[in-house]
């Protein structure tokens, strides 16, 4: 089982790549869509890291993968210019989940 990256830059991809995680490069919506369904016919592929703008491409595909398929596991990632929401997301997923709004 192995990792495998969706990134929008290359940066993301050679820091990925030096500690053995595989990838490609993406930004247009209909490669994303061909590498996916490649993704999806590879048994030997357990996660799949995709950086934000990555995931912006296609937010409606990306979700459907994540709620329809039990394997691989469809990983956001901020990328090196980071992601001040990401921290955001988090907040509203564990509020929504325990139906108490967490404060700082």
């Amino acid at each position: 089982m192995r990792f495998y990256l969706l990134s929008d830059n290359v940066d993301t991809l050679v820091g990925l790549r030096l500690v053995g995680i595989e990838g490609e490069v993406v930004h247009e919506k209909e490669h994303l869509v061909r590498l996916l369904k490649s993704i999806l016919e590879d048994d030997s592929i357990a996660m799949v890291l995709l950086t934000t703008k990555v995931v912006l491409l296609a937010p409606d595909i990306i979700s459907e993968l994540k709620l329809r398929n039990q394997n691989p596991l469809f990983i956001e990632i901020p990328d090196r210019h980071g992601n001040e929401k990401m921290g955001e997301s988090i907040d509203d997923y564990v509020s929504e989940a325990i139906g108490v709004k967490l404060t700082k």
